[in-house]
């Protein structure tokens, strides 16, 4: 087996945000601070809605879903990168790696249906207040939560799978400051079409809770636009606003970060193939000048 085949003796470097040392002291602190203040901000979240029985509805029960994700999100990258600077290393084994990129995938995945799920129980709530409490049952609101999970976990499995056939060769610096499924794609020396061909799956995949979100909000505000009063329309606004601004950001962030075009790791690949084919041709019609003679 060849050097890049050998995953279990892998190590990736992971270079951080800049390289630079003072701009990677400044992020540790600015992780240090922003760390604590995100488990500490969910957690309070949590515990003010199980202690508050007014506040035991189907909105809330979501809203502390979405609580736990943004724990185990933030808790998958910045334990692993505060260690590292601490230590003076930066290191990850490739089992570490997948398994950051696993879970960075499957959270992402689940928090953006959690949120297609709140979107949902807002439109229901006010387009069909009558209705919302059979509709937003308990066992309703459990299903909405597991199936987040599982389609998380459903999107991320393969894309973990196929990467972790990949081969690595000289190069195995990480230009981030965790591992994700783009740097790796861009570090690998094995054919990636089918993985990209992938990603553009898990991407559309990942588009149908946009579209959930959209197709609700648009049921929201074209019930508010038939509201004879503006009262409705300030109540609408101050119910679902934070879920919009929650939404622009996450999907801002995330469309950034992994819905760059794919097509650099098509051509790069086509570019490699380009020239091992010219080679090849070339040695080829040396041979057959060498045969004449």
């Amino acid at each position: 087996m060849g050097e890049g085949n050998q995953s279990s003796n892998l190590d990736f470097i992971l270079l951080g945000v800049s390289g630079q040392k003072e701009q990677e002291n400044l992020f540790f602190t600015l992780l240090l601070f922003i760390y604590p203040i995100t488990l500490m901000g969910n957690l309070l979240i949590i515990l003010a809605i199980h202690c508050d029985v007014r506040l035991h509805n189907p909105m809330y029960f979501l809203l502390v879903s979405l609580s736990f994700v943004d724990i185990f999100f933030s808790s998958v990258t910045i334990p692993k990168a505060l260690a590292n600077h601490l230590l003076g290393t930066k290191a990850i084994s490739f089992g570490g790696c997948l398994t950051q990129m696993y879970f960075m995938l499957a959270l992402v995945n689940t928090d953006s249906y959690i949120l297609a799920a709140m979107a949902y129980d807002r439109a229901v709530a006010i387009t069909r207040p009558l209705h919302y409490t059979t509709v937003m049952s308990p066992r309703a609101c459990v299903l909405l939560v597991v199936g987040s999970w599982v389609m998380g976990n459903a999107n991320a499995v393969p894309h973990t799978l196929l990467t972790a056939r990949l081969s690595f060769c000289a190069n195995k610096e990480v230009a981030n400051f965790y591992c994700d499924i783009a740097s790796l794609l861009k570090l690998s020396c094995s054919d990636i079409h089918f993985n990209v061909k992938m990603m553009y799956l898990g991407a559309s995949v990942f588009s149908v809770p946009l579209l959930c979100i959209v197709i609700s909000y648009v049921r929201v505000f074209s019930m508010v636009l038939r509201v004879p009063s503006t009262k409705g329309v300030r109540k609408a606004f101050s119910t679902c606003g934070s879920h919009l601004t929650v939404v622009s950001l996450y999907y801002g962030t995330v469309m950034g970060m992994y819905f760059r075009p794919l097509t650099k790791y098509l051509n790069r690949h086509f570019s490699k193939e380009h020239i091992w084919m010219a080679k090849k041709k070339k040695t080829h019609m040396k041979r057959y000048s060498a045969s004449l003679i």
